[in-house]
């Protein structure tokens, strides 16, 4: 469940900001985020974010938002799986409103290329090098056939016997939802396995394996191929910034009482 945690707040803070806009259910005024093609079959753990709510509210109620509870549990999904830990700055509040259609526009793409994905966290205003090092997340968690049966049947920057291996669980059609590792080494340790895969040829997904293809960010995945405390340092960082992306402060939003509605 920590690399779901996690990607619950990758995936909200990168559509409208940091503002729990991701927990919200669909109403009668908007249809929300989770059904999103880009979500969908793919986000989950809000039975866990439920779950904190109701113990956070019973002690000390209207005081801590569905925001600042997903940036938290992503810091102490990475810490549980033996990552870098940092300080969550903490004061976000919470959308009354969510946009399935903002999923979609803002997500990036397992299937995008290195430019692509340099121009789509440049709008958020993360840098490459933040980029590259945001993607390291993948150091954990699970990704449906769906999403890189391409990349194994098709494509060439891919080691063969790694390929071999992962076409057994996600044959050329059928099984969309068999799961596979994002990190085959260590995929239940948050460390830089992820980046000694690339510099293998052993990404999971297209874009993943795009840091690692003859381009500009090869140099960064080879130090953090080598260097795990420079990426868990420049990791935690990033995840500062992306955390503090548009949060609702003052009076903007409200702080939710059942993160999956309005209160």
């Amino acid at each position: 469940m920590g690399a779901s945690l996690l990607r619950l707040h990758f995936h909200d803070c990168f559509v409208n900001g940091c503002d729990a806009s991701v927990l919200l259910d669909d109403t009668s005024s908007f249809t929300g985020e989770k059904s999103a093609s880009a979500n969908a079959n793919s986000i989950r753990g809000f039975e866990v974010i439920d779950s904190v709510k109701s113990k956070v509210e019973s002690l000390c109620p209207g005081v801590v938002s569905c925001a600042d509870i997903l940036a938290v549990a992503a810091r102490d999904s990475v810490v549980a799986f033996g990552g870098p830990s940092w300080t969550v700055q903490l004061g976000r509040r919470d959308s009354t409103t969510a946009s399935s259609s903002a999923v979609n526009t803002n997500i990036p793409s397992p299937l995008m290329d290195l430019n692509d994905l340099i121009s789509n966290f440049a709008k958020k205003g993360l840098s490459a090098k933040e980029m590259v090092a945001l993607s390291g997340a993948h150091t954990i968690g699970q990704a449906r056939c769906l999403l890189f049966r391409q990349r194994i049947y098709n494509e060439t920057n891919i080691d063969s016997e790694f390929a071999t291996s992962l076409k057994s669980n996600c044959p050329s059609s059928g099984g969309d939802d068999n799961l596979s590792s994002l990190d085959a080494t260590s995929p239940v340790l948050f460390d830089n396995g992820y980046f000694r895969d690339l510099v293998n040829n052993k990404g999971v997904f297209h874009s993943d394996q795009q840091l690692f293809n003859g381009g500009s960010t090869d140099s960064q995945v080879t130090t953090y191929s080598t260097n795990i405390g420079t990426f868990y340092a420049d990791f935690a960082n990033a995840m500062v910034k992306m955390g503090n992306l548009s949060p609702l402060t003052g009076t903007d939003g409200q702080i939710r009482t059942n993160c999956r509605k309005i209160n």
